[in-house]
C-alpha cells in the first residue's frame, strides 16, 4: 500500500465515472512523481532506462482522453474511452500490458454497477487478458503483480460476501485494498523470480508501475490519498547490467512499435510472424484497432509484417543497443548534420555542427543519429538533409525529447539546405527564434543536383534508361539528357531568377568538370551571382546544387 497512509476518508459504493476519472488522473500523476525510480530499476527484458517513463506516458494518455470527454458521460463511455486513450498512448513493453489490463477491466466495469463483486471480476478479466497478450509470458514480471492481485480480490469478495454487517462501500474497499496489498507483496517477491532481477537486486520495474496503479485505485475507492507511493530502491549491490549480461540486447538491437488497423485473422498470423523475428512480443487491442511491441534485429521487416497485416501508424523504433550504454551528453545548444560524403562532412564539422555520416541513398541508423543527438547538447537542432533521413530523424529526437533534450528536426531535403541554415545558426539567439531563423534560411535555398540514372524509370521528364544523364530541380526531374555537364549547366540556369544572390555548388567523388562548366557559364550570364565552390566527395552525384 502507499508509504505513509493517510486518514481514509469515506468510502465509496461503487466505482463511478467520476471515480474513474480521478483514479486515472492519480495515477499519471503518481507515476509522473516516481517514474525516475522506476527507470532506475528496468534491467528487464532490456536495460533502457525508460520503464518508468513509459507507463507515466500510457497513463498521461488515458487521463488525457477522459478530460475530453462531457462530465456526464455514463460507465459506458468512461471505461471505453479510458481503455482506448490507454491503447494509443500505450509505451514499451510494460505500457502496452498495462494497457491491455485496463481494456479487461473496462469489458467488465462498462455495463456493470461498480461494486466489489464487479471490481474482483475486472481485475480477474485484466489478469487474463494481459497474460494472453504476451507471447511468451514470464514470472516475475507486471504479469506476476496483476495474477497476485485477481486472487487476492477473488478471496477479499468471498469473505466479503460471508460477512455479516459490511455494506456495499466496506466490500468494495476491502477488495480494492486486497488487491493493491498483494500486488505489493508480489512486487516483492519478483526478485526471486527472475535471475537477471536477482543478479542485479532490484523488483521488476513493470510490476513496480503496476503496483503504483493498484494502490491509486485503492486510494481513490476508499479515499485515502497520499503524497507519494514507495518505489523499492535497488540493493546496495546493484549495478547497471551492460548489454550481453541479460541475454536480449545483443541479439535484438530495435524496439518496434506501432498501432494497426487489422482484422483478427491477420493479427493471428502477425503474431506468429513477428514471433519469429524477435522477442518481447505483446499484441493488444480489438475491434479493429490494435497496439503492436516487439524486439527485433530487423526495425524493418516487422513493420513490413505489419504492413501485410493490415495499415500500420504512428510507427515508433528504438534502438536498443544505444540505451543500453550509457550516453554521452553534450551541454548548451547545439546541431546536428547527416552528411554523405566526407568533404560535405568536414563542411559541417567547420561550421560547428556533429556529423552523422551516410552511404549516398542510404539512411544512418537511429542509434547513431540518437547519440549525435545527445553528444551535441540540451538544445538541439537536427539537419537529416534528405527526405529519406527525416523518419530517422524524427524517431532520434522522440526519444531524445523522453530524455530530457530540446530537440527540433529541422525540413532540410538537401546538403545545401543543410548549409544555408546551419550558415545562419546563432547559439546566443532563443532556441525557438534560432529554428526559426533556419528553417526559414533553408526554405529559400533552391536544391538541385546531377546524376547519372543506374536503371530505368518513368521521371516526371519522360522516361529515362541506364547511363542517362537527369538533372534534378526542388526533388523533380527536370530534364534528360547525355552530357554531365551540359546538363549541370541547364539544370543550374533553370534554378535562378531575377532574385538570385548566391550559388553554392559541391563536387562529388568525379572530379570538377562539371562545377567548372557552371561557372564559366554564369560568368558571362549572370555576373551579377557569386559563386562558391565546395569539394563534396559524395558518390552518385557529380554535382549538387543550391541557389539562395
Amino acid at each position: 500500500m502507499p508509504s505513509q497512509p493517510a486518514d481514509a476518508g469515506e468510502s465509496l459504493r461503487i466505482l463511478d465515472p467520476a471515480a474513474v476519472r480521478r483514479w486515472a488522473g492519480l495515477c499519471a500523476e503518481a507515476l509522473g512523481r516516481v517514474r525516475a525510480e522506476i527507470d532506475a530499476l528496468n534491467v528487464f527484458p532490456v536495460p533502457d532506462g525508460d520503464t518508468g517513463t513509459n507507463l507515466h506516458l500510457t497513463m498521461l494518455s488515458a487521463a488525457e482522453a477522459l478530460d475530453g470527454l462531457p462530465h456526464d458521460a455514463d460507465a459506458e463511455a468512461t471505461w471505453g474511452t479510458l481503455a482506448h486513450g490507454a491503447l494509443i498512448g500505450a509505451r514499451g513493453n510494460s505500457g502496452v500490458i498495462v494497457s491491455q489490463a485496463l481494456r479487461g477491466m473496462a469489458e467488465v466495469l462498462k455495463p456493470a454497477k461498480g461494486v466489489g463483486r464487479d471490481l474482483r471480476e475486472a481485475l480477474a478479466r485484466a489478469a487474463e487478458l494481459a497474460r494472453s497478450a504476451v507471447a511468451r509470458p514470464v514470472e516475475g514480471t507486471v504479469l506476476s503483480v496483476l495474477s497476485a492481485a485477481a486472487r487476492a480480490a477473488q478471496e477479499a469478495e468471498e469473505a466479503a460476501e460471508a460477512a455479516d454487517g459490511l455494506d456495499a462501500a466496506g466490500e468494495l474497499a476491502e477488495v480494492a485494498r486486497s488487491a493493491a496489498s498483494a500486488a505489493r507483496a508480489a512486487l516483492g517477491r519478483t526478485t526471486e523470480q527472475l535471475d537477471v532481477l536477482s543478479r542485479n537486486g532490484v523488483v521488476d520495474a513493470g510490476a513496480a508501475g503496476m503496483t503504483v496503479v493498484l494502490e491509486s485505485l485503492a486510494a481513490v475507492i476508499t479515499d485515502s490519498y497520499v503524497g507519494r507511493y514507495e518505489v523499492p530502491a535497488p540493493a546496495a549491490r546493484f549495478t547497471p547490467v551492460g548489454p550481453g549480461e541479460h541475454g536480449h540486447v545483443e541479439e535484438f538491437g530495435y524496439e518496434v512499435m506501432f498501432l494497426l488497423d487489422a482484422d483478427e485473422a491477420a493479427v493471428a498470423a502477425l503474431r506468429e510472424e513477428l514471433d519469429r523475428l524477435g522477442d518481447s512480443l505483446v499484441v493488444v487491442g480489438g475491434d479493429g484497432l490494435w497496439n503492436v511491441h516487439v524486439h527485433v534485429d530487423d526495425a524493418g521487416a516487422a513493420v513490413e509484417a505489419g504492413m501485410r497485416a493490415g495499415r500500420p501508424h504512428r510507427v515508433k523504433i528504438a534502438y536498443l543497443e544505444a540505451a543500453a550504454h550509457a550516453p554521452r551528453r553534450g551541454q548548451g545548444r547545439g546541431v546536428v548534420a547527416v552528411a554523405a560524403g566526407d568533404g560535405i562532412a568536414r563542411l559541417f564539422e567547420r561550421a560547428g555542427a556533429v556529423v552523422v555520416r551516410r552511404e549516398p541513398g542510404s539512411s544512418p541508423a537511429l542509434g547513431a543519429v540518437l547519440d549525435a543527438i545527445r553528444q551535441a547538447g540540451t538544445e538541439v537542432a537536427v539537419l537529416p538533409n534528405d527526405t529519406g533521413v527525416n523518419a530517422v530523424a524524427m524517431g532520434a529526437a522522440a526519444i531524445a525529447r523522453e530524455e530530457g533534450v530540446v530537440v527540433s528536426v529541422l525540413p532540410t531535403k538537401a546538403t545545401v539546405q543543410g548549409l544555408a541554415a546551419l550558415a545562419v545558426h546563432d547559439p546566443l539567439r532563443r532556441f525557438d527564434d534560432d529554428v526559426v531563423a533556419m528553417t526559414d534560411s533553408a526554405g529559400h535555398a533552391r536544391h538541385g543536383h546531377v546524376w547519372v540514372a543506374d536503371r530505368e524509370a518513368m521521371t516526371s521528364a519522360g522516361l529515362c534508361r541506364p547511363g542517362d544523364v537527369l538533372g534534378v530541380i526542388d526533388g523533380d526531374v527536370a530534364l534528360i539528357g547525355s552530357d554531365v555537364e551540359a546538363v549541370a549547366v541547364t539544370t543550374a540556369s533553370r534554378m535562378l531568377s531575377a532574385a538570385s544572390e548566391l550559388v553554392t555548388l559541391i563536387l562529388g567523388a568525379d572530379g570538377d568538370r562539371p562545377a567548372r562548366a557552371v561557372r564559366e557559364h554564369l560568368a558571362s550570364a549572370r555576373p551579377d551571382l557569386e559563386t562558391v565552390v565546395h569539394e563534396g566527395g559524395q558518390g552518385g552525384y557529380p554535382l549538387l546544387i543550391g541557389v539562395e
